[in-house]
Order: C-alpha cells, then sequence, then structure tokens
C-alpha cells in the first residue's frame, strides 16, 4: 500500500516525430524506464510509504511470498518459503519454511563470506518497524494487529530512551529453529497472509548490515533479491544489476485466459529470471520530457502522462502513429484513490463539531471533480464514491455517496447555514466568528500540480473562499504530513493487495501521524474498522465496511476524486511485459530485444 504524487504532465497538442538513433551493440540487456517523482530513501522502513522507492526496494530485498505475476484474480506464490503459510484454526498464527541455500548479495557488512538467509532476518526486519529510531510511517501495518510483546518492547525503548532490545524473544514474532518463521497475532486477521507477499513490510534485512552502514542503511539496500543497487545519483538516476549470487528463479504460475497472458507465460517458460542484466530508472517529474523519451526510444515503457492520454489514445483504442511502429497499448483500472485530505486538528479545517464538518463538505461539494478528470487525467478513471478502491475487497460499484458530487449551489447553502458569511462584503467569506477564512493547500511545483491547483482556486473562487498555496518538493510534503503541519494536501494511495480494508485504516484513530493522515479519530469508526478486519469476506463484512465508508463521507477527512486508469505504452522489443494490479517485482519478469534504432 503506497502513497504516490499525481502523474506528472505537460498540455500537448501534437506528436512528436519518431527521432532515428544511431545504431547501439550492446552485451548486456539493459531495461530502461522513467520514474514520475523521486525516490526517498532505500531502507523499507524509512520510505514513507513512497511507492517508487517500494518498487525499487522490492527488487532488491525478497518477502516470503509474492504475486503470480500473470494470473488473474490476484493469486500468492512462494518466494523465500518453500509453501504458503500453515495457519492456526483460530486465523491468529502464521507459520512459514524458509527455503535454505538462498543467499544474500556480497557485502562488506558480512566481512567477505557468504551469508544465508535465515527466518531470524525477518524476524529483525519486521521489528525495525517498532524501534523508535526509525519512526516509521509503515508501523500501522502491524500496531493495529497487537503482535504480543512488540508494542511493549517499543514502549520500553520510548520510556527509558535507550536502544531498542532486538534480541529480546517475543511472541509476535520469532523464528523456532533457523528456517521456520512464526507471526502470531493479537487479533485474528483472516487477510494477513497478503503482508507475506510485501518487500517493504516483509523483506528480509539483515542486521550485519543495518548496524555496519548506521544512520546511512538509506543508501544500502542488501537482500536476496535478483538485482542490487549499483548507481544511484539521488533524484535523477538509479541503477539495479544483476545480483551475480542470487538462485536461479523461474516463473511457476498459471497465467490468465487472455492473449497477453498467455504469450507472455510462453516467452517464461524454462527462462531464468530475471532476463535483463541491467534496470536504468531516469527521475524524469515532468510529462512532456517523458513523452519525448520514449517517443524517441530512450525507454522501453511508459505509463503515459494524463495530458498526453487523448493523443496516445484516442477515443481509448491506440493512436494509428504509435500503431504503426509496432508500439502497444496496456490499459488497466487501478485499485487506488486520488484524494485530498483536510488536517483534523488544524484549529479552521479540522474539528467535529457541525460547523467544521460542514465547512470540509461544502468544500468537498465545490471542487470541480469533472474539471479534475477532463483537464488533469485525461478524462480517464472511475469518480470515486468512498475510499475504496476498485479490485479490492468491500468497493461496490453500486454504492453512491455525495464523495463525487460537484455542486457549487448546496456548498454555498452550507457554508450560508453555519455562519461563513462574506461580513466585510470584500467578496471572501469570514468565520462564524468574524476572523479571516483562508484555505492553504500544499502542492509541489509540478506542472500537473499547478493544473490541479488552478482548478481548486476556481471552484473555491465560485463560493467565496480564499485559498493560498504552499509549494514544496514530494519529500518535504511527506516530513511535513508526518509532522502535522500542514491544512490540506493531495495525493493518491494504491493497494498493495486485495485487502480493501487498507483504505478503512487511512481513517484509523491509532493510525494517526502513519497512513493516517489526516489524523481522523472516531470512535465510532474505529470499533466498525476493527470489526471488519476480524471478519471473513463475505456480506457480512461488506456491510461493516459499508457503515465505516458513510462514515467517512459524513465527516469527510478526506475527499476522494477517483480511482485512475493506467494507460502503458510498450515498445514492440519489450517483451512480457504485464501490468500486476498489486505486485512491484514485476521488472524481472520483462525481457527486451535489441531495437536498431535504440539510443547508445
Amino acid at each position: 500500500m503506497q502513497r504516490r504524487p499525481l502523474l506528472q504532465a505537460l498540455p500537448a497538442t501534437l506528436a512528436t516525430p519518431w527521432i532515428a538513433r544511431p545504431a547501439a551493440a550492446a552485451a548486456r540487456k539493459v531495461l530502461r524506464l522513467a520514474l514520475a517523482s523521486p525516490e526517498t530513501t532505500l531502507d523499507p522502513v524509512q520510505t514513507n510509504s513512497d511507492s517508487n522507492t517500494a518498487m525499487l526496494l522490492s527488487h532488491i530485498l525478497e518477502s516470503p511470498l509474492q504475486y503470480d505475476y500473470l494470473a488473474r484474480p490476484a493469486a500468492l506464490l512462494p518466494c523465500t518459503a518453500q509453501a504458503l503459510p500453515e495457519v492456526s484454526a483460530d486465523g491468529r498464527v502464521f507459520t512459514l519454511r524458509i527455503r535454505p541455500g538462498i543467499f544474500f548479495a556480497d557485502d562488506p557488512a558480512f566481512g567477505g563470506r557468504p551469508r544465508e538467509l535465515v527466518a531470524a532476518d525477518y524476524v529483525y526486519a519486521i521489528k525495525r518497524f517498532f524501534d523508535p529510531r526509525w519512526n516509521s510511517s509503515d508501523l500501522y501495518v502491524y500496531e493495529s494487529l497487537k503482535l504480543p510483546g512488540l508494542g511493549e518492547l517499543r514502549a520500553q525503548a520510548l520510556k527509558t530512551r535507550r536502544p531498542f532490545d532486538y534480541d529480546r524473544e517475543v511472541e509476535g514474532v520469532r523464528a523456532p529453529d533457523r528456517h521456520t518463521l512464526r507471526i502470531t497475532l493479537g487479533v485474528a486477521d483472516p487477510r494477513f497472509v497478503h503482508v507475506f507477499a510485501d518487500a517493504v513490510v516483509m523483506g528480509a534485512v539483515a542486521r550485519e548490515v543495518v548496524e555496519h552502514y548506521g544512520d546511512d542503511i538509506g543508501a544500502h539496500p542488501v537482500g536476496t533479491g535478483p538485482f542490487r543497487l549499483r548507481q544511484w545519483r539521488r533524484g535523477s538516476r538509479i541503477v539495479l544489476e544483476r545480483q551475480p549470487g542470487c538462485r536461479p528463479l523461474q516463473y511457476t504460475g498459471t497465467p490468465a485466459d487472455t492473449p497477453e497472458a498467455r504469450a507472455a507465460a510462453a516467452h517464461l517458460a524454462g527462462r531464468t529470471l530475471p532476463l535483463v542484466d541491467e534496470l536504468v530508472f531516469d527521475v524524469v517529474e515532468e510529462g512532456q520530457p517523458r513523452w519525448l523519451s520514449f517517443l524517441d526510444g530512450s525507454h522501453h515503457a511508459l505509463e503515459v502522462p494524463a495530458a498526453f492520454r487523448t493523443l496516445a489514445a484516442p477515443g481509448g483504442q491506440i493512436a494509428p502513429f504509435l500503431a504503426r511502429r509496432g508500439i502497444t497499448l496496456q490499459r488497466q483500472v487501478r485499485p487506488d484513490m486520488v484524494m485530498n485530505f483536510f488536517f483534523m486538528q488544524h484549529p479552521l479545517v479540522g474539528g467535529y463539531t457541525p460547523d467544521k464538518v460542514a465547512l470540509r463538505r461544502a468544500i468537498a461539494l465545490a471542487f470541480d471533480g469533472p474539471a479534475l478528470r477532463s483537464n488533469v487525467f485525461g478524462g480517464q478513471g472511475v469518480p470515486a464514491q468512498s475510499v475504496v478502491a476498485p479490485f479490492t475487497s468491500g468497493y461496490d460499484p453500486a454504492y453512491k455517496s455525495e464523495m463525487s458530487d460537484h455542486d457549487p449551489a448546496r456548498a454555498r447553502a452550507l457554508l450560508d447555514l453555519y455562519g461563513y458569511v462574506d461580513r466585510d462584503r470584500d467578496g471572501w467569506r469570514e468565520q462564524p466568528d468574524g476572523r479571516p477564512l483562508v484555505l492553504t493547500m500544499a502542492s509541489t511545483a509540478a506542472q500537473i500540480d499547478r493544473r490541479r491547483n488552478e482548478i481548486w482556486k476556481r471552484s473555491m473562487d465560485a463560493v467565496g473562499l480564499r485559498m493560498d498555496f504552499d509549494i514544496s518538493t514530494w519529500p518535504e510534503l511527506l516530513k511535513k504530513s508526518r509532522a502535522g503541519t500542514l491544512m490540506m494536501w493531495g495525493y493518491s494511495w494504491s493497494a498493495g493487495s486485495p485487502d480493501g480494508g487498507f483504505f478503512l485504516g487511512l481513517g484509523y484513530g491509532p493510525h494517526a501521524g502513519e497512513a493516517n493522515d489526516p489524523r481522523f479519530a472516531l470512535p465510532a469508526f474505529d470499533r466498525l474498522f476493527e470489526r471488519q478486519r476480524q471478519l471473513p469476506d463475505g456480506p457480512e463484512r461488506d456491510a461493516v465496511m459499508r457503515q465505516a465508508k458513510n462514515l467517512l463521507v459524513a465527516y469527510m477527512p478526506y475527499k476522494v476524486h477517483l480511482h485512475t486508469e493506467r494507460l502503458d505504452l510498450v515498445q514492440p522489443w519489450t517483451l512480457a511485459y504485464w501490468r500486476h494490479p498489486f505486485m512491484r517485482d514485476h521488472w524481472k519478469y520483462v525481457d527486451v530485444a535489441p531495437d536498431p534504432d535504440a539510443p547508445p
């Protein structure tokens, strides 16, 4: 489950012609791709749930399980585990056998000796999320599950201000023997098994490496995965290379019954993974340079920037000028939600009294969501009715709320009713007590955010609300959000598993300061969240989730705009490319063929 900035884009009206490049022969296979936002840190406990960083780490670190690359619906397979976990009858105890003979990539921290992966590495990796030293924003993944003993270890470290006691064995996570991992939950969670496939919160980390690099561990990720870090120019370029000591990997899943999946499976059959020697990621924050780089062959695939969608896929079909070059189009609605949040502790937009709730709902009703979808997302995407995304449990396409409504008349009526009126006749509304009313939206300086801000400004002007903007970088805004210093901000959350309960967790009180950016705290909602977490999937859980969704709509800590549709363009020399809705280690399956016009 990851935070993601809005897709970067610049307006375009004409296609850029194909630019032929000199032929370049390369002994190594290199897959070149572009990232729309910079990475944060390559230490899993410090990523701040950043999606690009999570993708990079997922190719370096390995979790016990993984998703079947080509299966639809999503299915789990063993990765470093020998098999899927054994689960106790009460759904609280998960036992895994880690496959012997898996080794970490060579690193000076190991003193020149091979280092085998053992169950204790997973124990250590999980404990790090509880260590106050790292102040992990992903602690929420484990904290609400009340793993016995881990909360106490954290509380002891906070109270005594002494180093976290990694050596104390606790019931919540332990290694009964060298290759057995056992996790015990304090509360049952039928969907916890999906956490075993998340390499950020469950990726194996060697204690020697963390202790060797200390505070610089974010620049030295060392894992058992198919790639290792070779080069890192922060915010510019990241190069991962094939890990020489990685065990032979093969695709063993069951492909979906589609031509694309069957073709990819045929290409992967009997092949050793990864299929390329290097992954090169260029950070290109603006959409136009990414578009041009793809067109001139610099990158093997492109998630189409929003402002270029009509050009790339008019009417939802690939443009003829692209099809003539053998470029293909893949379309997929994402399990995500694009939103803005209100900081619930802010004296202006926060609070739970009727007047504060009315202000947030009026702001949400005033915002021109159709303009956002049309002008920023190229008319693509599904209008959102709640925080819960498509393809996850609890999503109901028939559910309707005011979340997606654009109704300035109702917004003005709400503001008038609760005393947010223009008292000094300067054209702007004041607070009920007469104090100024100025909304401040946090934003990056990227072109797409500037276009989104124009819609916000125009929408608020229409109902007499003054809005200013606080411009900063994506990493800095993440820090400010965790510190609780923003009034309003917006980005998107994407699911890392089919469990829609994750999205409800964004409003769970104990997750405040972690995934719960608005710091929403409503006991009635918390009880519903805890209840749905323990129920199996089915009508009873769906009903509880619906009640929780209703509360989030009523109190409006989040204004959710839409669930986006991904459009991927793929070069003809890029093979076995198939986007999975949840997995992040997909590049190990992609192959490249020689391109006579590729850039050197």
